[in-house]
């Protein structure tokens, strides 16, 4: 596994224990986050205070890798996932990330998710 493979990892793995200093140790300090359609920030601040989501979804997901690729110093990742409602119940995805890496840390994420409402892929 690459130094930027394994970093991703760790990353994801910070997420699903919701482990805010293992999230941040995997980031430059001028990260930049984009979820397309929901939102765009700057800086390891404003990623730490993004990390819990939206007040309706309740933390940790659970995400599953579904295949990871790297070129030069890009990842992309297939994930599926889940995260549980405030309200009860629970929201499914689909997602597509891209890590830019920079010495073997995440210099930028762009991230792609989909809710799943009916199946595995609608």
């Amino acid at each position: 596994m690459s130094r930027n493979t394994e970093t991703v990892t760790t990353y994801l793995d910070g997420f699903r224990k919701n482990d805010h200093a293992q999230i941040l140790s995997c980031l430059t300090d001028d990260i930049e986050w984009t979820v397309f359609g929901g939102f765009h920030l700057t800086g390891k601040d404003a990623y730490d205070k993004a990390i819990d989501g939206p007040p309706e979804l309740l933390d940790p997901p659970r995400l599953e890798v579904v295949r990871m690729v790297e070129q030069d110093d890009v990842v992309m990742a297939e994930l599926t996932g889940a995260v549980r409602r405030a309200a009860g119940g629970e929201m499914r995805m689909s997602m597509a990330e891209v890590f830019v890496m920079r010495d073997g840390r995440i210099a930028e994420r762009r991230a792609w998710v989909v809710e799943l409402t009916e199946n595995d892929y609608r």
